[in-house]
């Protein structure tokens, strides 16, 4: 039996052939899930690494040929009423998750001299306030839907580190990883498990040949991260095997040496 069978999972974030959140919702959806997923093709388009508009169709179509349902929609985190219609949806086209990962992010480049309040402002909204609020909405459904029982999963994408030229990046991942611990003592009595997870430099379309030449000698496992490293890892987190697992910052970087 598949370890997700019959599990119903939210992936935000899954706007391109090569990210991460189009690897991790194949690979719940190898393991029997059932997968919504979200995109926002405005910030693919204008800040991200490169629009794919037929994606979101394509990826929706490989999971429901994998036996599994699926369906998708367009969503912008920055807006404070979109995790209730996010979820609303989903009841309607899917039923309840009990699973739900947080890969969506924002990320612009500053460093001291550019950081504003704009660009600080519009991390928040996304990497934050939408993020937290989506997870704290998942949670109050998922006790009234499933009193009792043990297999819920809440799972941050985090990242952090020294670079001095993506501070607001790094700054708002470290408060989903200050969030994981407490918000994990509060749902466990519900049974949902907060873990966040760091996967490191992956090549999920934003490293030239260049960038990756950089990069290898930082992993002593002689190559850098894939979006694939990533989901097999968030399969296991979102699995029944990891359930004695919460409150948990876990790396899984290849030894990642870069600090």
């Amino acid at each position: 039996m598949k370890s997700l069978q019959g599990k119903i999972a939210i992936v935000t974030g899954a706007s391109r052939s090569g990210g991460i959140g189009s690897a991790i919702c194949l690979a719940l959806a190898e393991a029997g899930a059932d997968v919504f997923f979200t995109h926002y093709r405005a910030f693919d388009h204008l800040e991200g690494n490169g629009e794919e508009p037929e994606w979101p169709d394509i990826l929706c179509e490989k999971m429901k040929q994998l036996g599994v349902r699926s369906n998708h929609m367009e969503v912008d985190l920055s807006d404070p009423e979109m995790p209730i219609a996010m979820l609303e949806q989903i009841e309607k086209t899917l039923g309840t998750p009990s699973i739900l990962i947080n890969n969506a992010t924002y990320e612009l480049r500053a460093d001291f001299r550019s950081l504003n309040n704009a660009i600080l402002d519009n991390h928040y909204k996304v990497n934050n306030s939408g993020t937290i609020f989506l997870s704290l909405e998942f949670a109050k459904r998922f006790e009234q839907v499933y009193p009792g029982q043990k297999d819920g999963r809440i799972i941050f994408l985090v990242s952090g580190g020294p670079d001095p030229t993506n501070l607001a990046y790094i700054a708002t991942k470290g408060m989903l990883i200050a969030i994981t611990e407490p918000l994990a003592v509060a749902l466990a009595p519900i049974g949902i498990t907060v873990n966040s997870l760091n996967p490191g430099p992956t090549d999920s379309g934003w490293m030239d040949e260049e960038l990756k030449k950089q990069f290898i000698p930082l992993f002593p496992m002689g190559r850098v991260g894939t979006p694939q490293d990533a989901a097999n890892v968030l399969t296991f987190l979102a699995s029944d095997e990891s359930g004695w697992m919460t409150g948990q910052h876990l790396k899984s970087d290849g030894g990642y040496l870069g600090k």
